[in-house]
This record gives C-alpha cells, sequence and structure tokens, in this order.
C-alpha cells in the first residue's frame, strides 16, 4: 500500500536539503528553541501523526525519490498537519519555523514513529563532499589518502583537503565530536556513527544479542530520539561496529 505512496513525483530530498540549507549557519544550535529538550516536541507532533493516520489512512509527509536514504526519506509535512487543524504551531525547533531540525518517520509501514534529523550535521558533510570532489576534480579521481578503517572506508583526510574539520557535536553524544568517512571507491562521505553505536552497546550489554547481519544503525534509531543522516549500514565485526558499503 505505502510503496505507490512513495513514487518519484518531485526533487528528492537530498538535492531540496542542498538548496534549502544554502547559508545555513551552525550558530543557529545556540538559539534557545534548539536548546529545548526536543522530546516536548516530538510528542505533541507524535499525536498529530497517529490522528491524521487514523482518520486519512495515509502519512502526512512530504514526497522522497525511491534512492533517498531510508532514515531520510519520509519527511514530515508539518502543512497537511495544520491544514486539517491537528497541530497549531510548527514546533520551534523544526527547519520550517528556523530550527536546526527535520522532522522525519521512521517505520512508516508498520508503525510511523517520529524521529529528528540534524541539519547542522547534515550541512557539514556537504561541505566535505564538496571539497572531497574538488580534490578528485584536481587530483585525476584520486582520493586524498587518509587512515584506513577497512577495505571500503577510510577517514577523511583534512589536512590534504585544506580545510579544517568541521567541529559539530554528535547529536548522540554531546561531548563526541563528529567523524567523517568516505568510500574508497565512490568519494562519498558519510558521518562515522561508530562510536556513538558503541555507546550504546556498551551502556546496554547489548554486545552478545547482536545478530551478524544485523544493521547497527537501529540500535541509534530505537534508543534515541535521532536518525543517523548521511550515513552507510555498520555490522558487528571484531567486536566493534564496521562501516560497510550497502549491497
Amino acid at each position: 500500500m505505502w510503496r505507490g505512496l512513495f513514487q518519484v513525483r518531485l526533487l528528492g530530498l537530498t538535492i531540496c536539503l542542498v538548496l534549502l540549507l544554502s547559508g545555513c549557519a551552525y550558530p543557529k544550535e545556540l538559539r534557545k528553541e534548539n536548546q529545548i529538550n526536543p522530546a516536548e516536541f516530538i510528542t505533541v507532533v507524535q499525536q498529530a501523526i497517529d490522528l491524521y493516520h487514523e482518520k486519512t489512512g495515509v502519512l502526512p509527509i512530504k514526497n522522497s525519490e525511491m534512492t533517498t536514504p531510508l532514515y531520510e526519506k519520509y519527511v514530515i509535512d508539518f502543512a497537511k498537519l495544520k491544514k486539517t487543524n491537528l497541530l497549531s504551531t510548527v514546533p520551534a525547533n523544526a527547519f520550517e519555523s528556523g530550527g536546526i531540525f527535520i522532522y522525519v518517520l521512521v517505520d512508516a509501514e508498520t508503525k510511523p514513529t517520529v524521529k529528528l534529523m540534524d541539519l547542522s550535521a547534515y550541512q557539514s558533510v556537504e561541505d566535505v563532499q564538496k571539497k572531497i570532489n574538488d580534490y578528485k576534480a584536481k587530483h585525476d579521481g584520486n582520493l586524498p589518502a587518509g587512515v584506513a578503517i577497512n577495505e571500503a572506508f577510510e577517514y577523511v583526510d583534512f589536512d590534504h583537503l585544506g580545510m579544517k574539520a568541521p567541529d559539530i557535536k554528535s547529536v548522540y553524544n554531546r561531548k563526541n565530536i563528529i567523524s567523517y568517512i568516505v568510500n574508497k571507491q565512490t568519494g562519498d562521505v558519510s558521518i562515522d556513527y561508530a562510536m556513538d553505536i558503541m555507546q550504546l552497546i556498551q551502556s546496554g550489554s547489548l554486545a552478545g544479542s547482536l545478530k551478524p547481519e544485523q544493521d547497527l544503525r537501529e540500535i541509534l534509531v530505537t534508543k534515541t530520539l535521532f536518525v543517523p543522516i548521511r550515513s552507510t549500514a555498520y555490522l558487528w565485526q571484531k567486536e566493534q561496529p564496521m562501516p560497510q558499503i550497502a549491497p
């Protein structure tokens, strides 16, 4: 039922975000509305989503491309919630209100659940990706050699790129600064979520229950309010989360 709803009709979320985020400044994190506990807003939005779904049989989401990454795909359309009077105002920390989060749904086909995308992190990846692309163009398609993680990924070498690493904190643990990894074959940049995943595994004593084929990003989604944007899959290998190339 839901597959038909998500067919391609508009530009993809990735392209839209690149356009919308041009000029997006990291200091937005310091605004008062962006420091309110996100759970307070999520509770209200979740109630509105549930009522809308119950009344209409569909979800109030924006159109997306089939190729849009899973955790970035189901963006909530606040206009639809307001039009049906199920939500009086858009949350102050939402992008539509000048905030730093985009509200999305996970488990859209089974149990639609409201989560948040961090726009500061998203924009930082766009900045790094641009530098990587420029480097490749000037060096016959070669990537700046960084420290290898496995056969498929390596850490981004910012010295070779001639830029400072973005000073963006992880939404999962504000003490952690985001690291960036790059696919050795494609040059695609992702955020490295290994440390965040590992901390949740350790704090919840989950190592013994992990399955070999389990995408460990699920832990980030189920245990927190946030989705791992601009990410790749992680598997439990050698007693640690390791990034993988999607099949």
